[in-house]
């Protein structure tokens, strides 16, 4: 007889619940992607509502006495959903940052023109009195497409003899300006508008080629001069072809998604502002949808049995966790948000050059959450601070050794980089390894084919770029 023998084997698998799933999924939608899905469920769903709608019923059948005081008790044995990742590690909850949300909100085209919309944001700046003045000045010089109109003279001459500034203080306040939402206004033309978006791009493939042809061949550009452009920038048809999908799909005109009330463009998440010396975070209203329970299905759900319970009884499973899921969402965001800005309140005060290296795991470690619900928590949503409309990734940089062994960031470094650039002579622009020279002697250790990606990446060509533009600027030749 042939043995026979049992055999007990474990296996450990993570199988997420449908509450969870649904969870995660929401925390990495963006706002126009949350907003649709809430929709679709709301559309399917009868327990729920718009905390100003009036849902499948009209007030009459609303106002009926068996149904008016019946309000939905949620029950004891509904849990929150709590977070989960590849490893099966369970989320711990923020703490809470407050109540209600009462930040105007500003995505709403339909009620601000950009004018209006654009005074909202210098509200929100932290301008001193001075370039509050200059950047409202700037505003009014705005023409219907978003550019700007007037000269800087002129500018400095519409704000005196009340106020006596500088070409290099409008021009400063111009620069800020032009990273507002929408970004690329108060540009001085089409040309100056696609690299101030360029400029604020993540890096992607093409991207350091498309700010190359911008800030030089953007006539090649426009002519579709292919070859010439292949000669000029010395790139491949297939980095060329990529680098121009990333220029076409730009907006030349600042000011025309305002023409079409219906397009989507980038909004706020979270805001930013400075509070009796301390930086605050808020959600955008957009975040909180209002839905309720639909009262009136509530106590037919509790008047029914059968099927119709059943389906009833699913309905309002799947209801609670979708509140319970979007309120998780909007916690999780906040707290997210807020140790971002605790991480970087020098650069909020201070610019680029002050960006500390930070890296997701650092934001995980002080949200209590796994550094996936902060890549989640993170991508595609948008936070408006004084200095302009940022990704919450961009916030998170690597980090350069310095030579007294600390750390700075890439960012800061590559804000370094520019100034220096901005700063030298026009005829004799500095090299790599001068620029690396220069950094060095400021505690900044970085080799020269650091500076040229981090260069090429700010979209800044070589120096023997920079001098051919120099040249045929001021009509010389190579």
């Amino acid at each position: 007889m042939a043995n026979q023998s049992l055999q007990l084997r474990l296996q450990q698998k993570l199988t997420l619940a449908p509450q969870l799933q649904q969870a995660i999924r929401l925390l990495q939608l963006n706002r126009i992607e949350l907003r649709e899905y809430i929709q679709e469920t709301i559309d399917t769903n009868p327990l729920l509502e718009h905390e100003d709608g009036l849902g499948e019923q009209d007030s009459a059948t609303r106002d009926d006495p068996g149904t008016e005081t019946d309000r939905f008790e949620e029950s004891n044995d509904f849990s929150e959903p709590q977070w989960g990742d590849e490893a099966g590690e369970a989320w711990t909850e923020p703490t809470s940052f407050g109540g209600g949300f009462t930040e105007p909100q500003i995505a709403d085209q339909s009620a601000d023109s950009l004018h209006d919309h654009l005074l909202f944001q210098v509200a929100l700046a932290q301008f001193d009195e001075t370039e509050s003045a200059i950047a409202t000045a700037i505003l009014y010089a705005l023409d219907d497409d978003g550019f700007l109109e007037d000269t800087i003279d002129d500018i400095r001459a519409s704000l005196a003899p009340d106020l006596l500034v500088s070409e290099a203080q409008v021009l400063s306040v111009l620069r800020r300006v032009q990273r507002m939402e929408p970004v690329g206004v108060a540009s001085r033309g089409p040309a100056e508008c696609i690299q101030v978006q360029l400029s604020v791009l993540p890096s992607t493939p093409g991207l350091d080629l498309a700010r190359r042809l911008a800030r030089s061949y953007l006539d090649l550009v426009a002519d579709n001069n292919l070859p010439a452009m292949l000669k000029e920038t010395g790139a491949s048809q297939e980095q060329l072809d990529r680098a121009l999908d990333q220029i076409r799909g730009l907006e030349p005109r600042p000011g025309a998604r305002y023409d079409n009330r219906q397009d989507e463009y980038l909004v706020p998440d979270v805001y930013v502002r400075r509070e009796e010396g301390e930086w605050v975070t808020s959600l955008s209203p957009d975040n909180d949808p209002r839905l309720r329970l639909n009262k009136y299905y509530i106590g037919l759900l509790r008047q029914s049995g059968g099927e119709d319970a059943k389906y009833l009884n699913g309905r309002l499973q799947e209801a609670r966790w979708l509140l319970s899921s979007l309120e998780l969402r909007n916690r999780t965001l906040l707290k997210v948000s807020q140790c971002i800005v605790e991480q970087q309140e020098s650069f909020l005060e201070h610019g680029e050059a002050a960006m500390k290296p930070m890296i997701l795991q650092d934001i995980a470690n002080l949200a209590g959450v796994h550094e996936s619900t902060v890549s989640r928590a993170t991508t595609r949503k948008y936070m408006l601070t004084p200095r302009g409309l940022f990704e919450l990734k961009y916030f998170f940089s690597s980090h350069v050794r310095t030579m007294d062994g600390g750390v700075v960031s890439a960012t800061a470094v590559k804000a370094q980089i520019q100034a220096l650039i901005e700063a030298e002579p026009s005829a004799k622009p500095l090299s790599d390894q001068e620029l690396s020279r220069l950094l060095q002697q400021v505690g900044i250790k970085v080799a020269r084919r650091t500076v040229a990606k981090y260069r090429e990446s700010l979209g800044i060509g070589s120096s023997s770029e920079r001098r051919r533009a120099h040249r045929r600027m001021t009509g010389h030749r190579s």
